[in-house]
């Protein structure tokens, strides 16, 4: 097997997405550059916000949960865009940051939890996809039984084979996910305005008089990392920022893919809580914008509702898959990662990376069967495993402000520190078990970090680097004891 040239970490899809590419430079313009943040955050998160929100949270911690989030994320996007400026070398996305900034090791680990974000999302797309097909095939269930199990894999297989072959989707099958992903939601939020009722959304505001919700600040953690989930690929520009026509463009097109974003969010979570109450919610299965959509119009409105949905994730599917494949591929070219994860095939697609990636989809796929995962449970395991990307992005943007190397110190250090603090917070908020998962997670990577380092004939840790390290062996540990004996259940 040869060794392809470096590529840029995105996908080849979500490039032709867009759509719109500089004539004859092959460079992305901010339309393309925006259409990519936006094609990146929605996914399947967007159609199962009704429910996921009101799971645990009455209608005012929804709303102080939105608020948090448009503060955080848009001070992440903020980082996203100054740095995009600032550091215009730095241009193979997060974790980049994170080795500029702090060292090979947080480097790594930030490339590692990015990977392993991206392909635990895509046993969760997976799931939700065979739960919304449950509405044709009921065998289906939530997305979790044998028959979805099986339906999944095949599915997962026939991409892999795919990619391998070189083939990537057609603009203009691009195009048709892309307005089912957007169409729908827009529909939704149209006829829910119309049916929607202020008595029903002020019923039992706070939650107080509900059993089982505890205090507003409870509610409100409730909601972070569903909030987090819907906004991952948030730095989807930067991640193509080598492909940008002008540099300034990808901060213009992070922001406006943020604000476009937020906008469709917060509309589909709060204008469902004034058709249903939130208990009725919290019963909803998932894909919940269908039940909510059902509720409104009959069963058409969930029948079109699942029908968008299985178009937009197996498109979402197919992308991050190149994606979560391509991390470890591009990784592996600074040294980051081992080399053997930068093996490519005839076609350029890469090979070692693929297999490593869908066959761990694969485990987790029979994990679903046997420890009856969920669609949340699954999503919150990616998202809390991209949040040290995330931290440390901010982090780095706080450092150059401090180092006097931003654009406007003061302001970079408020945004820098913002973004910080919100993913330190979001951390919290996650709950030990999701934590105590992701420590598992993330402690086999020193291996793979050792293996690098052996090739590059390069001290392994330096004595910071070491504590890390060895903190992590500690909690992965004890994780896998807890599950084992039952303690805990991140999975469930």
């Amino acid at each position: 097997m040869s060794i392809s040239p470096v590529a840029p970490l995105a996908p080849p899809n979500l490039v032709s997405q867009a759509g719109v590419v500089a004539k004859h430079s092959g460079k992305l313009r901010l339309g393309a550059l925006t259409a990519i943040v936006v094609g990146s955050m929605v996914g399947s998160g967007v159609f199962s916000l009704p429910q996921n929100m009101a799971a645990a949270a009455a209608p005012l911690a929804i709303l102080i949960g939105w608020v948090i989030t448009g503060v955080g994320m848009l001070a992440l996007a903020q980082v996203y865009q100054r740095l995009s400026r600032s550091k215009p070398e730095l241009d193979a996305g997060p974790y980049a940051y994170a080795k500029a900034g702090f060292g090979p090791f947080v480097g790594f680990n930030s490339a590692w939890g990015y990977w392993i974000s991206a392909w635990v999302g895509n046993v969760s797309y997976a799931v939700i996809v065979f739960s919304a097909l449950s509405f044709f095939y009921p065998a289906f269930g939530n997305g979790n039984t044998w028959q979805a199990v099986l339906g999944a894999s095949v599915a997962l297989w026939v991409i892999h084979a795919l990619i391998l072959s070189g083939v990537r989707q057609a603009a203009l099958v691009n195009l048709v996910t892309t307005i089912a992903k957007i169409a729908p939601i827009v529909l939704f939020i149209v006829l829910a305005i119309a049916a929607f009722h202020t008595n029903i959304f002020a019923l039992d505001f706070s939650g107080a008089a509900t059993k089982g919700l505890g205090s507003v600040l409870t509610q409100v953690k409730s909601t972070m990392l569903v909030t987090l989930w819907v906004f991952i690929g948030i730095e989807g520009a930067s991640v193509v920022s080598a492909r940008a026509e002008r540099r300034r463009d990808v901060g213009a097109a992070t922001i406006g893919g943020f604000v476009i974003c937020l906008l469709l969010y917060a509309l589909v979570s709060l204008l469902a809580l004034g058709i249903m109450s939130q208990p009725e919610l919290a019963g909803l299965k998932n894909p919940s914008m269908a039940g909510v959509l059902e509720h409104v119009v009959g069963p058409w409105g969930a029948g079109l509702i699942n029908i968008a949905l299985v178009v937009s994730v197996f498109g979402a599917f197919l992308s991050w898959t190149l994606l979560a494949a391509e991390i470890p591929f591009v990784a592996s070219r600074d040294g980051t990662m081992p080399r053997f994860f930068g093996r490519a095939n005839a076609n350029g697609s890469p090979t070692t990376s693929l297999w490593v990636t869908n066959g761990l989809v694969q485990l987790f796929l029979l994990i679903t069967l046997f420890a009856n995962s969920t669609y949340q449970a699954l999503f919150s395991i990616a998202s809390v495993a991209i949040l040290v990307p995330y931290i440390f992005s901010g982090a780095y943007a706080a450092l150059l402000a401090i180092r006097g190397e931003a654009e406007a110190k003061i302001r970079d250090l408020v945004i820098g520190l913002v973004a910080t603090v919100y993913g330190i917070w979001l951390v919290y908020a996650a709950g030990t078990s999701y934590l105590f998962m992701c420590a598992i997670l993330y402690a086999p990577g020193i291996l793979i970090y050792w293996v690098a380092r052996r090739q590059l004939k390069l001290r392994l840790f330096h004595p910071a680097e070491a504590v890390i390290a060895a903190l992590l062996i500690v909690a992965g540990v004890a994780a896998a004891w807890l599950m084992y004996t039952g303690a805990i259940n991140p999975l469930s």
